[in-house]
């Protein structure tokens, strides 16, 4: 494999086959004939070919190899082009050894995330440009993305491409499918087979990847939910677990549960940094600081000195200043040449003399301060600021500009042209130019034509730049100075020359001012250190707009009257050894270059025999400072010493906006004296210690020196933090610089100048060493023996964590090292840290490339994990790919750090793929609580107080005292049957109940006497048709609507026990029918009554083929009635007998019936009555499901018992017409109104935008004073607040809207609308609704609620049955007249106990029997006093006991999760939690492209960990609907697990944190 030569795609195959045998696939997620193809694959490539002959590189490109180093150099480079500012064969073979290491220690098993088919495709095939097209090349460090632009790579055909990028990327971790490779010509039609191949039995998991909502004929329909109120929910899909097979037959069933249980072996591991023990207050968890290791290494060493450059000789020739340097050489020497520039070709476009750069300056000066504004009022004078936009191809033009400046005595800003691409950090120019106060920005012609124009042909105003003047330079466009106008040519003062603009590590812009002293005398000490003479010819490949380009090629040329060749970045994207050839023409003494020149010309290196590199005596590396440039300064050396290159050429120099040039390697001579290398130990690094080299050979990061200090300066190191205190000698810092020759501010920030260029460094004692100021240079190192200086990173790229620091150009490094790299593009990796939990965190950032498939790119990751860790002994948070090109760039191609971290965090990076690690980096989390001691027996009672502590307790108003002024209170009836029997009789006429249809016209109504009769029909149908005695059981299968209650009162009237089931939904029978049966088998049901419809509904073919339909108990229609009344109406004997039963599915997927007694529903509806005023005169508007719970006695049994008209508004028809119910409530003027928090969230995101509309139709809500949403959970604060806010325009009272709480045991606990009524009125006025917020998180959990009379309510201690006291969370018990009796049965858990509805407490009140409702929650007395005067108790529900999770101690409310959960970003509609073998689980719904999917992972794993110390287990994403909610609009979480666990939510992603 020597042989082979290293350019793009060729591997050796030993390698490839390596890489085949020596990672196994993770379980279950390559199959045997995927393993094949990949095989097949790898090899394929070298079958055809003679040995070791190459497929893509034509034969002239083959390199002989030369003997000795460079052929070692060669064959090293295994895999395409190694990206050489950060290549090192020693870190490489360190990376290897460490990651063999990790093998040994047991591999870590990550599992590997599983991603829906259609997002692998699409996302893939959106990157996939050909090979490279020039898009792909504008990042540093890759060139054209894999070695060479040359014919052969326009050569791979489209066709073929397009078949490889289908082929390479169809292989999902779900789903391998076996399609063969083949020509491209049926390119799409092929993966139309690749996806039917794949097909899943019967889940969605096959759409073809644009449309994700098409499903193909034999796949089910999308399914509306049954009555549901948002026709988006399609129910979920489970159930057919047993059809679901991959394309290869492999089942899927146990998949995830598999993975799951890899990820807890996994994380069972030991962790390297143990979790350290914290002190946990009561009130608050504290997370500590990490405690610094005894062990760790401190620096040892005495304190360092300040070092001092040797002395700036002033040579008596040396200019006076940099204008008085051009006009001498302009008037002395007009011929001489100043700057060559090249076209793309390399052929030299332009040569400006010293002669034209001094007229063209002094044309532009005089322009400047002439022609613009006017006599009276110039638009610039000098000292003002003025903005250079130049491309990065005219160098000349941007010279004469520059100096057009300096001698109309303006201050150039040399900024980059905006928007040539969609230019990342272009706003914050716009900042900087406006703080400059910069009004006017000379342009070049070609310039300024390519910048984007209105269509008045002017230029628009960037965003957030001032408004600008354009002015073009050039000499054609400007008038001749008169004869008697000369610019005024002073020596160098203090006044500013030039700001030059740095862009900070968070992505803001500052402008660094240079005085006229300072620029010529850095140009004087540059001089003195390169050892310049006059009429030296340079060649230039930096930018020369600012740094090291623009001191060396523009400024300290002119001083010295040298002649600069000035290569554009464009041509070196064409031809990488432009400037080589450049250095060999004009035999070039200098060069200014960057160590990925020097990378890209080894390379693109051919063996050109005319290379010669003897004239050079001096290569500037302009980067030197980067510790990874060392090994590109080695390998150029090691090719090119052959080729004349003499080693002592080669000067790595260190620089930084702040403090200019800080030091620089001299060309010395004297060969014998080797440059100073630096090997040191990174663990001794992360430390702030400088340690040569321990036994641990793996972690070592090699420097060279950058020379020494500058002429004239003095330079230390001191702390990077805090006061500025000079370091010991083995220590790492700040390198701090007191010269002349530096910046002077930031613009316009005096407090950050003076942190920066005013520093006293101070020794030991504490007293400063030097009375002049330094400058901080934002460089990390050390001065080694003989006054050389290190630099080991930059202060930008520190991440300290866990009190360690790393360099993020090390991290980087060592993801470079990883082999194979054939996944990600060199040079396109970004490092930064976020702050998680109070602690930085490492995220890597790389594009990868369209060819890599998943398994690759996720073995590559996992591999870079452990190298890091290995090496640097850090975990990384969250390692993300995108798509090749889409990361942001800066103007010359790198990548934009902090514009890519604002995209991270803010979850818009879209990346391909994510791993986290936050169980592995995490180690501050708080200890886990103990539990704290309950109130116990042994305390000594007193009254009702227990140690110091009111007991919880609390009752709503005694029903025996409270007046009812009703007629139907002097006739105490005890069922609703007699009371609808003694309506009937004394107001016949008055109308209980009006149904409206979705136009909002009244359908249906029903009379008194209307309703009595119906009923007394349908309980002669019972009788004679359905045979049924008294006590038998019927199930009701209605539509919401009048039928519904007439079959209601027809049981009652026949002494039948109806039970109200949800009707089956006609376009999804399959999944809502087996509800159905299921209700009516467990009620023991022994006969059906529904409608017409739904009789034939229940007998069709799709019935048939969801339950078995031979089994069904009779079906009575109860549109065709008998037309005589019965004998005689049933009047049950004893009123605790059942009046109907009450089923529902609870927020647990629990199936539960509920008995309620006549006596129980009586005292329901009577409690209701009092709490809600309710009597004939009012109206009432339901829009609620009637199928259970408090829904159904509002629908059903509150008009009859009341006497109060209902309007019936089916929820199901608020899908048509979102405005329907507020329409109503405002139409029939209502003023109190019942829903349900799907009709709410209904209502708030349906009609959002159209409250004006409804406004001019009239709808007002001012009438309304109580709104109740009725629910079995804790009350949605976001969602009632929205509504309140969104409807007040409406006339919607603030305090209208309020909420209800019941749970299985007792229907309705606290009702509570508000009255905003004159309280002399109305006496039974409840207090105002207050929300507390509880537990130091903050956590807002509730509103209160006002207590119905006749409830009792107290908490207790859900294990000891103790009593707890005020403000103590516990479970709420129950006592009252409504409770239910009992559970009917209990399908899915037989063994519940009865308890449930008659408990004691163990000590106090043991006599009372109380019900248990499960639920979580605290009392507490409010400051608010109720009509009686007395102070009064509210109940503030937390969650659901079957649902609060017990995780590292404590107690979680998923709501508490979910709320922060769907905050953190704006496509996240929905959101459920629950828990597995400890892991926690978060499920979102995503409403946004599947592109999305991956950019949530980072944002929920962050957002969980900050508001509730929890580490996120696994991140589901799935489509809007999948999160199953049941008919109250509670999400269904633990049918959401076991539906994850089956692997049937077919999720978009789903992440495993490591």
């Amino acid at each position: 494999t020597s042989l082979l030569p290293c350019f793009s795609p060729p591997i050796p195959v030993a390698s490839c086959l390596s890489n085949l045998f020596s990672s196994p696939p993770l379980a279950g997620d390559i199959t045997q004939k995927g393993y094949e193809k990949k095989r097949s694959k790898l090899i394929g490539a070298f079958l055809p070919q003679a040995p070791g002959m190459d497929p893509s590189v034509p034969h002239e490109r083959r390199t002989p190899v030369t003997p000795g180093s460079s052929s070692r150099y060669h064959r090293r480079r295994s895999s395409g082009s190694r990206d050489e500012r950060y290549r090192s064969d020693v870190h490489t073979e360190a990376v290897q050894a460490a990651l063999a290491k990790q093998r040994e220690r047991g591999k870590m098993a990550v599992p590997m995330p599983s991603k829906r088919r259609s997002l692998v495709v699409q996302s893939s095939m959106d990157a996939y440009t050909p090979p490279d097209t020039s898009s792909g090349s504008e990042e540093e460090g890759s060139m054209q993305g894999e070695g060479t632009p040359t014919s052969s790579q326009g050569s791979i055909n489209m066709e073929n491409w397009i078949s490889r990028a289908i082929h390479g990327s169809t292989t999902s971790s779900t789903t391998s499918s076996s399609s063969t490779q083949s020509g491209g010509s049926g390119a799409a039609s092929r993966l139309a087979d690749v996806m039917g191949q794949t097909h899943l039995g019967k889940s969605e998991n096959h759409s073809t990847p644009p449309d994700v909502t098409s499903y193909t004929t034999d796949s089910i329909q999308v399914e509306r939910p049954q009555g549901s109120t948002t026709a988006s929910r399609a129910t979920p899909k489970y159930g057919n677990a047993e059809l679901m097979e991959t394309g290869d037959g492999v089942p899927v069933g146990g998949r995830v549960s598999a993975k799951i249980q890899q990820l807890v072996n996994t994380l069972k591991r030991p962790k390297r940094p143990p979790l350290r023990e914290f002190f946990v207050d009561d009130f608050e968890e504290l997370l500590e600081v990490q405690q610094p290791d005894p062990n760790q290494p401190r620096a040892e060493g005495a304190q360092m000195l300040a070092m001092r450059g040797e002395q700036l000789g002033v040579v008596t020739n040396w200019p006076p200043s940099l204008e008085a340097a051009l006009q001498r050489w302009g008037t002395i020497s007009p011929k001489a040449p100043c700057l060559t520039t090249m076209d793309t070709n390399g052929k030299p476009l332009y040569i400006l003399t010293y002669g034209k750069l001094w007229v063209r300056s002094m044309k532009v000066a005089y322009n400047i301060l002439h022609k613009l504004g006017s006599k009276q009022e110039p638009m610039v004078r000098p000292g003002d600021r003025v903005a250079l936009v130049f491309p990065n191809n005219d160098p000349a033009a941007f010279m004469v500009a520059f100096y057009g400046c300096l001698l109309a005595e303006l201050v150039p800003v040399p900024i980059e042209v905006p928007l040539t691409r969609k230019d990342a950090g272009s706003q914050q120019i716009g900042f900087l130019l406006g703080s400059c106060g910069v009004t006017v920005a000379l342009t070049s012609d070609a310039c300024h034509k390519g910048l984007p124009k209105s269509t008045t042909g002017e230029i628009p105003q960037f965003k957030g730049w001032p408004k600008l003047l354009w002015f073009v330079t050039e000499s054609k466009h400007l008038s001749k100075p008169p004869r008697d106008w000369f610019p005024h040519i002073k020596d160098a003062n203090n006044d500013t020359a030039y700001i030059e603009y740095k862009t900070c590590k968070d992505g803001s812009v500052l402008g660094v001012t240079v005085m006229r002293m300072a620029l010529l005398t850095h140009c004087q000490a540059l001089t003195q250190s390169c050892g310049y003479t006059e009429a030296e010819t340079i060649v230039n490949v930096l930018d020369f707009k600012k740094d090291v380009g623009l001191w060396h090629g523009i400024l300290t040329s002119v001083m010295n009257m040298m002649h600069v060749i000035s290569i554009p970045y464009s041509l070196m994207k064409v031809n990488p050894l432009s400037w080589i050839q450049k250095v060999c023409q004009y035999k070039a003494k200098v060069a200014c270059v960057k160590s990925r020149d020097m990378h890209w010309a080894l390379v693109a290196h051919k063996d050109q025999r005319d290379i010669n590199l003897s004239s050079l005596r001096m290569l500037v590396v302009a980067d030197g400072s980067n510790p990874w440039s060392i090994s590109s300064c080695d390998a150029f050396l090691n090719v090119f010493q052959s080729k004349g290159l003499k080693p002592e050429v080669i000067c790595p120099c260190a620089s930084s906006p702040e403090a200019l040039t800080v030091a620089i390697r001299r060309p010395t001579d004297d060969s014998n004296q080797p440059p100073g290398r630096g090997v040191l130990s990174m663990q001794g690094l992360s430390h702030g210690v400088i340690r040569v080299d321990s036994e641990e050979k793996l972690s070592v990061l090699t420097l060279q020196d950058v020379g020494t200090a500058m002429p004239g300066a003095l330079m230390c190191v001191v702390k990077p933090d805090g006061v500025p205190q000079l370091c010991k000698t083995d220590e790492i810092g700040e390198l701090c610089v007191c010269s002349v020759a530096t910046g002077t501010s930031y613009y316009g920030l005096s407090g950050m100048t003076k942190n920066t260029f005013e520093v006293f460094p101070m020794n030991s004692v504490g007293a400063p060493i030097s009375e002049y100021p330094f400058t901080r240079t934002g460089l990390l190192g050390f001065v080694g023996p003989g006054g050389l200086c290190f630099i080991a990173g930059k202060m930008d790229g520190l991440m300290v964590v866990g009190g360690r620091r790393h360099n993020a150009d090390d991290i980087v490094a060592t993801a470079l090292a990883v082999e194979p790299m054939k996944f990600v593009y060199r040079g396109r990796i970004a490092v930064f840290s976020i702050t998680v939990l109070h602690d930085e965190r490492i995220v890597v950032v790389a594009e990868q490339r369209p060819d890599s498939t998943e398994e690759d790119s996720f073995q590559w990751m996992s591999r870079v994990l452990q190298a890091i860790d290995g090496i640097h002994q850090v975990g990384v948070y969250c390692l993300a790919l995108v798509p090749s090109n889409t990361l942001p760039k800066t103007p010359l191609g790198g990548i934009h750090l902090s514009e890519t971290k604002q995209l991270f965090l803010e979850g818009s990076l879209h990346p391909c793929n994510v791993l986290m690690c936050p169980h592995t980096c995490v180690t501050n989390l708080p200890k886990p609580r103990q539990k704290q001691p309950e109130i116990g027996p042994a305390s000594v009672m007193v009254g009702n107080l227990v140690s110091g502590k009111r007991i919880a307790q609390a009752s709503g108003r005694d029903l025996g005292q409270m007046e009812d002024n009703d007629q139907a209170r002097k006739v105490c009836f005890l069922f609703l049957s007699e009371v609808l029997q003694w309506r009937a009789q004394t107001t016949p006429d008055h109308v209980l109940y009006t149904l409206l249809n979705s136009r909002g016209t009244i359908a249906s109504s029903l009379s008194c006497v209307q309703l009595h009769k119906r009923a007394e029909k349908i309980a002669t149908m019972l009788a004679e048709r359905g045979h049924l005695q008294d006590g038998d059981h019927v199930a009701l299968v209605y539509p919401p609507g009048i039928d519904l209650i007439a079959a209601f009162y027809g049981c009652l009237y026949a002494g039948c026990v109806p039970i109200t089931v949800r009707p089956p939904h006609p376009q999804n029978i399959a999944t809502t029918l087996p509800t159905v049966k299921m209700i009516v088998e467990v009620s023991r049901s022994a006969c059906m009554m529904t409608t017409a419809v739904i009789c034939k509904l229940l007998r069709s073919k799709e019935a048939s083929a969801a339950v078995d339909v031979r089994t069904w108990p009779p079906v009575l229609d109860t549109d065709d009635l008998p037309k005589k009344k019965p004998p005689l109406l049933y009047k049950p004997s004893n009123p605790d007998t059942l009046a109907y039963l009450d089923f529902s599915v609870s927020t647990t997927g629990m199936l539960a019936g509920v008995k309620m007694s006549h006596t129980a529903t009586s005292a329901f509806c009577r409690s209701i009555k009092l709490q809600c005023e309710l009597y004939p005169s009012r109206e009432v508007a339901i829009c609620l499901d009637p199928y259970c719970g408090l829904g159904f006695v509002i629908w059903c049994l509150c008009s009859v018992y009341s006497g109060h008209q209902s309007i019936l508004i089916p929820p199901s028809e608020l899908e048509v017409n979102p405005a329907l119910w507020l329409l109503a409530v405002s139409q029939y003027k209502v003023r109190d109104t019942f829903c349900s928090y799907s009709v709410m969230e209904l209502c708030t995101k349906g009609l959002g935008l159209q409250t004006d509309s409804l406004k001019s139709r009239g709808l007002d809500l001012s009438r309304v004073r109580t709104c109740v949403v009725v629910a079995e959970e804790r009350p949605r604060i976001a969602l009632t607040q929205s509504f309140s806010k969104l409807f007040k325009d409406l006339g919607l009272h603030p305090r209208a809207v309020s909420t209800s709480f019941g749970c299985r045991v007792n229907l309705a606990i606290c009702l509570q609308p508000h009255r905003l009524g004159k309280l002399a009125d109305q006496g039974t006025s409840g207090p105002d609704p207050t929300t507390v917020y509880v537990d130091m998180r903050a956590l807002r959990h509730d509103r209160e609620r006002g207590i119905l009379p006749g409830v009792r309510i107290i908490i207790a201690n859900p294990e000891t049955k103790g009593p707890l006291g005020d403000s103590h969370l516990g479970e709420i018990w129950v006592c009252s007249g409504h409770n239910a009796s009992g559970y009917f049965t209990v399908y899915g858990d037989e063994a519940l106990q009865s308890d449930h509805f008659n408990s004691r407490l163990s000590f106090g009140d043991t006599q009372t029997i109380w019900a248990r409702t499960g639920y979580l929650g605290f009392l507490r007395r409010t400051e608010l006093t109720d009509a009686s005067g007395e102070r009064h108790d509210a109940l503030y529900v937390v969650g659901a006991l079957d649902e609060a999770m017990e995780l590292r101690g404590m107690r979680y409310h998923p709501i508490d999760i979910e709320t922060s959960v769907i905050r953190t970003h704006k496509s996240i509609t929905e959101c459920a939690v629950f828990t597995w073998t400890n892991l926690l689980v978060v499920v979102v719904e995503l409403d946004g492209s599947e592109q999305e999917a991956l950019d949530l992972v980072p944002l929920v794993t962050n957002v969980v960990l900050e508001e509730h110390y929890l580490i996120v287990g696994v991140v589901v994403v799935v489509d809007i609907g999948v999160i199953p909610i049941n008919s109250r609009g509670e999400k269904q979480r633990m049918h959401l697990r076991d539906g994850f666990l089956a692997d049937q939510l077919d999720p978009i992603y789903v992440a495993y944190n490591m």
